[in-house]
């Protein structure tokens, strides 16, 4: 996938009027990530993705602690002039959804067991619940 075209599908899903807004949500919202994605896993999906979206994930320092997923969110809207926490989740959910489309559903599957429950709604995924 080149970059052009993951700002694209970013662009469709998020129904941003313009590339150039489709490509700073997506800047916003990959470098919030790349804090959270370490490992093997931040390895895998910066070799999956343009030379761009890898470069803006591994520029990031890891993160003391993981994040819930509501607050991955409001980290990500101050990195968005103008946003509120429902135009930030729409933010992140439209980014993150392209992504998913874009690498392995089984590298997705990994990130999703490293990160904090919750995660996968903002992936475009079902939240399946532990059976007690």
């Amino acid at each position: 996938m080149r970059w052009s075209e993951l700002i694209e599908a970013v662009k469709e899903l998020g129904q941003y009027a313009t590339a150039a807004e489709a490509e700073r949500v997506t800047r916003a919202v990959l470098s919030a990530l790349g804090g959270h994605v370490v490992g093997d896993e931040r390895v895998e999906l910066a070799a999956q993705l343009p030379v761009e979206a890898a470069r803006v994930i591994a520029d990031q320092v890891p993160a003391a602690r993981q994040l819930t997923a509501p607050e991955f969110v409001e980290s990500v809207a101050p990195r968005l002039d103008g946003a509120t926490p429902a135009t930030a989740r729409w933010d992140v959910s439209s980014v993150l959804t392209a992504l998913a489309q874009a690498v392995d559903g089984e590298l997705v599957d990994r990130l999703l067991d490293l990160l904090p429950p919750g995660y996968a709604l903002l992936f475009g995924r079902a939240e399946l619940a532990q059976a007690a």
